[in-house]
């Protein structure tokens, strides 16, 4: 389980949907949304307030990002789908599509400034 602590549910949402995940609408007027992968591991899509909750004293890393998901993807042409859908959707990319260290692959940011690995490793037997 991944939980990502948001500040605009509705915009997180709506970027990992242009990603290509069907994230379904929070339920019961919860600031909660779950979707569960494929494989098995569900990420938690949550507001600040609910960090808060649970450690009054967190806050928000600045200058720097603690973690990667990496989301893998059929091809390299996916790849490059990928980057242009949520670039031209005026999201922060990181690394142009390409070589990266090996895979094909893609980084940008999400609405939050977590960082989103898109990629295309021949090797793995995951898509």
């Amino acid at each position: 389980m991944s939980v990502l602590y948001v500040r605009d549910l509705q915009r997180s949402l709506a970027f990992y949907r242009l990603l290509g995940l069907d994230v379904p609408d929070p339920v019961d007027d919860r600031p909660v949304a779950l979707h569960r992968t494929g494989g098995g591991v569900t990420i938690i899509f949550t507001t600040e307030e609910i960090a808060r909750r649970f450690d009054p004293t967190w806050t928000r890393p600045e200058g720097g990002y603690q973690q990667v998901m990496e989301f893998l993807v059929s091809d390299d042409a996916d790849v490059d789908a990928v980057w242009t859908r949520l670039t031209s959707a005026g999201h922060h990319g990181r690394t142009a599509p390409g070589h990266i260290l090996g895979p094909y692959a893609t980084v940008v940011d999400d609405p939050d400034g977590n960082v989103v690995l898109i990629s295309h490793d021949p090797d793995t037997n995951r898509a």
